[in-house]
């Protein structure tokens, strides 16, 4: 798992053609904004976070955030265990966020 700044990850995100973002807030805190192209699993759903995580492409570099990083933090742990090589967590996640957002 590797911490990136948000300069890092904006600038690694940006040149992927291999990038999954994943934001691993509520549905609640998605509906206020999220970062454009993103997959919600909410990591608060527990064994099914781990099943919805089972189904993804482990050979792709994984892009994964919340409110402030640390359950983001807690996402890359856990999909390392399960296998994800390039987990990327965003640090200070979506509140610290100076790039795109997209607002319903």
């Amino acid at each position: 798992m590797a911490d990136l700044s948000q300069e890092e990850w904006n600038a690694q995100l940006e040149g992927d053609q291999n990038a999954f973002v994943l934001d691993v807030r509520t549905a609640e805190e998605v509906e206020e904004g999220y970062i454009p192209n993103m997959t919600n699993i909410d990591i608060h759903l527990g064994q099914e976070f781990m099943t919805e995580l089972e189904k993804l492409d482990k050979t792709k570099n994984y892009y994964v955030y919340c409110r402030s990083g640390q359950r983001s933090g807690q996402a890359c742990a856990i999909m390392n265990k399960l296998g994800f090589k390039n987990a990327y967590n965003l640090q200070g996640g979506i509140m610290n966020w100076e790039g795109e957002i997209v607002e319903e």
